[in-house]
């Protein structure tokens, strides 16, 4: 189809001097000729029977057929669409004059002259023109400037028609030396496809040299007429179009919404549970397994449901505005899917999760302590149950009833150094109990073994007191009958069993495991282990003077005749025994220092991770500080369009996203942090959970930030409210914003409009408060001030000019059928319009009818379907 481009064609004063003699020249010529009343006759005579046809009535002879008057009031009846008087049925001629009377008079009450031609009728002419030449101003060989020789060669005609039905011809093929043919091709297309009667023919127009204007004018203003019907329904259909495809936009906008709420409802439901579940495990590598499922869930699970959340808060939000904007009623989700109930169980989900990474690490501490703590008992409780091993034999023997008093005091003083001995195991068995009250306390899964195992030593400990006491009972009993001892034995008994057990303890001491996390610790070990290794001369000393008691027994042994190995009956321990746990002590200890300075380097290790993580979060935590002012500066400017605002927002959108990976390096770094089993930095204030929170925080800002302004842009447009409007809206806004938080409190959001010039009572500023505080929560957000200045200034479409479009689409009917909107509609808005459109209840209407009116005000939330 051609580009509508609608003008008027004028021409210089000169050209219109001269067209005006040739014009009184045709008229005088056109009155001489007898064809032209013949010809005002034929077109007077078609143009009322393309009216009375609407009756079933048909004229044939003007003079004759409305000289009764009957069908010129019928006439007057089809045009106006009114009831005028009952007509006089005689057929005398005072009847027939009634009638025409009535019908003259009825032409006279409309206001209508019947003599000359006066302002209006010359008005309407120029109207008629004007519309003639808009319409066919693209249209090549077309120049209409009147009524008569303008519309010769058919081509204005032709142009008309093609400009509103191109299907019915090809305007390309017309030639302009085939006025007979372009003529006959408008009129037959006419009176069989747009309902207008041949009112002319051809020949008439072509052999004149200028046609009748009032014959031309007649059938031009039927096309007028046919088209200015057609125009009003396609008007009127593209209305319901616009209505309808945004009802279905924000329906599907709806279906959506409840689509992705009951996905991330049914997630955080999934979810909760398992963050809720505090039962520990048995072992550390099943709780380190727990804890990086957790690292997985905030790391991988967690971010895009985050985003999810944020993105159906920002189409909840856009919806609203859509139909806010469009004069619809706000979408209510299924129950328990609102934004509230989405936010509540997401709040459930992070009080669940709050409290459990810290619970993971308290019990993988806790299961580190166990562990250490069982092995220690293990190695504490099998020492002690090999020096235990035989003891209960030997005290139960009675070889001092057979004994010499040499072998009886030997025996004794032997049974006082395993007493002291005794003595000695007194604070491991101490030892051992308490590591296993603490595995029962700390809940050790395997504490029945341990309690099993500590009461079974702590029952041969008391057995063994038993034991010792009453073999010192008999021992003394006969140690008043022996005299003779060996003092050299006694000595070396007594020195030998203090250093035998100082070289059990050190040797015990030397294989100590230890749990550190922090330099300052090891270096306490250090400190220790440098303090016993001072000790060593000293005892090394003690070593040469017991074997130098043993060399003395040799030579004496050697001096009576007695065998030169070192045999002892005052003492459980031999030289051998002494030296080889003197060469063992000597042996550890390059062990222990050795232990200690890998436990060192692991710890430096330690606080270079910890610096690495500080100096990271040190940065990024003010970054994304830095990143939250610039975005709620932006959002408070005023200077600038809100475009520039979107444009200042997306490159901060963009700087966000670009640095992405350095949150993603110090996850790693955190990672590393937690693996080596490092629980606190004193080089920053910021812990991972920090970062997180600020980061998730900080995108969450950003998109609803942008999609605030976007609001506001769609707002604007759709509103038809100016950028300066907006920058006086955010202005009295801001200014009213006391505590920069984004919201009015009541009685600042009262000044504000004061400001604007709104006269407020009390009752006019409760209704608007129930507008933007819908919830009662004294708070006006500045989006809800926007809706509510912007439904103040602007104008939207409204059910009532919806109904208006669709009754034009019905003809006047208070219903329309299903081929009605079949007809005029798009097939998609079409069927859309027939399944939802309830049925017309009214009187007169033929079956399947539809109440559009109904259809109209539920669209609008003014009734229920």
């Amino acid at each position: 189809m051609m580009t509508q481009v609608e003008t008027t064609v004028h021409y210089d004063n000169g050209y219109e001097d001269e067209y005006m003699i040739q014009e009184e020249e045709w008229d005088r010529d056109m009155l001489l000729d007898p064809a032209w009343e013949q010809q005002q006759r034929k077109t007077f005579t078609a143009w009322c029977n393309s009216h009375l046809r609407k009756a079933g009535v048909q004229i044939e002879n003007i003079e004759e057929d409305f000289r009764n008057g009957l069908k010129l009031m019928l006439l007057l009846e089809v045009i106006s669409g009114e009831r005028l008087p009952k007509p006089d049925r005689g057929k005398m001629r005072f009847h027939k004059i009634a009638n025409v009377n009535k019908a003259l008079d009825f032409i006279t009450s409309k206001g209508v002259k019947l003599v000359s031609i006066g302002a209006e009728e010359t008005s309407a002419k120029e109207g008629l023109l004007l519309w003639c030449q808009r319409k066919t101003a693209p249209y090549r060989n077309v120049n209409v400037q009147n009524f008569h020789v303008s519309w010769k060669d058919g081509l204005a005609f032709c142009a008309l028609i093609h400009r509103h039905r191109p299907d019915l011809l090809d305007y390309s093929k017309l030639n302009k030396d085939d006025p007979l043919g372009n003529l006959n091709l408008a009129f037959d297309i006419a009176e069989k496809h747009l309902d207008i009667p041949k009112m002319l023919d051809a020949e008439d127009i072509i052999n004149t040299p200028k046609p009748d204007e009032r014959a031309i004018m007649t059938y031009v203003s039927c096309f007028y007429h046919a088209f200015a019907g057609a125009e009003q329904a396609e008007t009127a259909a593209n209305r319901i179009c616009k209505v309808l495809g945004v009802n279905q936009e924000n329906e599907k906008l709806m279906e959506e919404y409840e689509r992705l709420a009951s996905e991330l409802l049914e997630w955080i439901r999934r979810t909760t549970p398992w963050l809720e579940n505090r039962t520990p495990e048995k072992t550390m590598a099943e709780m380190q397994r727990k804890l990086e499922d957790f690292r997985d869930y905030r790391r991988q699970h967690k971010p895009p449901k985050v985003q999810e959340k944020c993105q159906l808060e920002i189409n909840f939000n856009t919806l609203q505005t859509k139909l806010r904007i469009s004069n619809r009623p706000a979408f209510m989700p299924s129950e328990g899917k609102m934004v509230s109930d989405i936010a509540s169980a997401w709040q459930g989900l992070e009080q669940a999760e709050k409290g459990y990474e810290e619970w993971l690490l308290t019990e993988i501490r806790r299961l580190e302590r166990v562990d250490h703590l069982a092995e220690k008992f293990r190695q504490k409780a099998t020492n002690h149950e090999n020096w235990a091993s035989g003891k209960e034999l030997f005290l139960s023997q009675k070889d001092y009833e057979t004994a010499t008093l040499t072998e009886i005091r030997a025996l004794l003083r032997k049974h006082e150094a395993f007493e002291s001995d005794l003595a000695a195991h007194q604070d491991r068995v101490e030892q051992i109990a308490a590591i296993a009250q603490e595995l029962n306390e700390l809940d050790y899964h395997d504490v029945a073994a341990v309690n099993q195992r500590c009461q079974s030593i702590c029952d041969l400990w008391d057995k063994l007191g038993t034991l010792t006491q009453k073999r010192r009972e008999a021992l003394e009993r006969t140690e008043k009958l022996l005299e003779t001892i060996d003092q050299l034995f006694l000595e070396f008994a007594k020195r030998s069993a203090p250093f035998n057990n100082w070289m059990e303890g050190a040797m015990e001491d030397l294989q100590d495991m230890f749990i550190v996390h922090t330099i300052e610790e090891v270096q306490s070990l250090i400190a220790a282990h440098e303090q016993f290794k001072a000790t060593l001369p000293e005892a090394d000393s003690e070593r040469q003077a017991i074997l130098g008691i043993h060399n003395e027994v040799q030579k004496i042994s050697q001096s009576y005749g007695i065998k030169a190995s070192f045999i002892n009956s005052y003492s459980t321990i031999t030289t051998e025994e002494l030296l080889n746990k003197w060469e063992k002590v000597k042996k550890l200890v390059p062990q222990r220092d050795s232990a200690l300075q890998e436990e060192m380097a692991r710890q430096h290790a330690n606080e270079r991770l910890r610096r690495q993580f500080a100096a990271q979060a040190n940065l990024i935590g003010p970054w994304i500080q830095t990143r939250m002012e610039e975005i709620g500066r932006c959002s408070l400017e005023i200077g600038g369009t809100l475009e520039d605002q979107m444009t200042q927002l997306k490159q901060i959108e963009h700087v966000i996203v670009a640095y992405k990976p350095n949150i993603d390096k110090l996850e790693g770094d955190h990672q590393l942090i937690q693996e080596s089993l490092v629980f606190d930095n004193k080089h920053t204030n910021y812990t991972m959970e920090h970062i997180r929170v600020g980061w998730e925080l900080l995108l969450t800002t950003i998109a609803r930030t942008i999609n605030e302004i976007e609001t506001q842009i769609l707002t604007r447009d759709a509103k038809g409210i100016s950028q300066q409007q907006m920058n006086e809206f955010r202005s009295s806004f801001n200014h009213f914003d006391r505590k920069k938080n984004g919201a009015m409190e009541t009685d600042d959001f009262r000044a504000c409009l004061i400001s604007m010039g709104y006269d407020l009572g009390e009752v006019e500023f409760a209704r608007i408060m129930m507008l933007v505080d819908s919830n009662a929560t004294g708070i006006v957000s500045f989006q809800s001030f926007i809706d509510f200045m912007t439904r103040e200034t602007a104008d939207t479409d409204t059910a009532e000019q919806v109904v208006a479009s669709f009754r034009i689409l019905a003809a006047d009917k208070p219903y329309i059928l299903v081929e009605e909107l079949r007809r005029e509609l798009p097939p998609e808005q079409a069927e859309y319009c027939i399944m939802r459109m309830p049925p017309y209840a009214g009187h007169g209407a033929p079956p399947g009818a539809l109440d559009y009116t109904a259809f109209s005000t539920a669209l609008y939330g003014e009734s229920d379907l």
